[in-house]
């Protein structure tokens, strides 16, 4: 045993799931659920902290892949005649623009955070939208198409895109689905899509961690987290490591393919917890 809730290979084997499952719009909470319930790993305080702090090591993969995008300005000239505001922002158009796209979802999240944590309860909402969301997703790339190269990601487009992203507060959508989705509802090809879900999951999931952990650490979960350090750096390298791998898989298969294999694999998964949930298994997760 690692101490704590977890021993090594129950450690190693969510944070896989975790680092496979953050990125790919097939819903880390649907998968979550099945892969503790299969360890046999009971739902603590600990548990539930574990499965948010190595969200860190994913948000990290995604920096690492993509520091040169992540660590550039806007080197061209603003508009002519732009204020000194507009050419601030234009300078600094990338950071701006995940910033817009991440306003939506923190506004509601601060605001509707015990409501998302009570539809986290029912096992049978996650199931019921990872199968709803298959469905759309097998006729997705035929209702989209693959957008445009020309297509430029505005600050309206990037908002819009947040917009979709608070569909993912019901769990059991994906926020990589949902975002991706919304990229290509403004006319962005399924690869630039794909990558600014990538990006815009950066502020996203780490605004959720520091919120969870801050919500722990006022609980009186500090000793919990001092006492289990172990898990939580192994869970995070091992998220870092997979998630990386996910990512490059991810983009190479889906510019080429498209969704429709996530799309049956999401209803292969939500129906599997609702026939485990009928035979009377008990799969909850918050």
């Amino acid at each position: 045993m690692m101490g704590g809730d977890l021993n090594l290979f129950q450690t190693i084997v969510i944070a896989i799931v975790e680092g496979l499952t953050e990125f790919l719009p097939v819903s880390s909470t649907g998968h979550m659920i099945i892969t503790q319930h299969i360890l046999g790993v009971e739902s603590t305080d600990f548990v539930k902290a574990f499965t948010f702090i190595i969200q860190f090591g994913a948000i990290l993969s995604v920096v690492c892949l993509y520091w040169k995008r992540f660590f550039r300005l806007n080197r061209t000239p603003a508009p002519e005649g732009s204020s000194a505001l507009k050419r601030f922002l234009h300078r600094f158009d990338f950071y701006w623009k995940l910033f817009v796209a991440f306003i939506p979802a923190a506004v509601l999240g601060l605001l509707f955070s015990d409501a998302i944590d009570a539809m986290l309860e029912s096992v049978t909402v996650v199931a019921i939208m990872l199968i709803a969301g298959g469905i759309f997703m097998l006729f997705c790339d035929k209702i989209f198409g693959n957008g445009s190269e020309k297509t430029v990601l505005t600050e309206k487009r990037a908002f819009v895109i947040g917009l979709f992203q608070c569909i993912s507060m019901i769990p059991g959508v994906s926020r990589s689905m949902a975002t991706i989705v919304g990229g290509m509802a403004q006319k962005l090809t399924r690869k630039a899509a794909a990558e600014f879900s990538f990006f815009l999951a950066v502020p996203t999931m780490f605004a959720a961690t520091v919120y969870k952990m801050a919500k722990l650490f006022m609980d009186g979960g500090t000793t919990v987290i001092m006492d289990n350090l172990t898990p939580l750096i192994v869970g995070n390298i091992v998220a870092f490591i997979v998630a990386m791998l996910a990512i490059k898989f991810f983009i190479s298969f889906v510019t080429k393919y498209g969704f429709v294999a996530f799309g049956w694999y999401r209803i292969i998964v939500g129906a599997a917890i609702l026939i485990m949930t009928f035979l009377g298994y008990n799969l909850e997760l918050a």
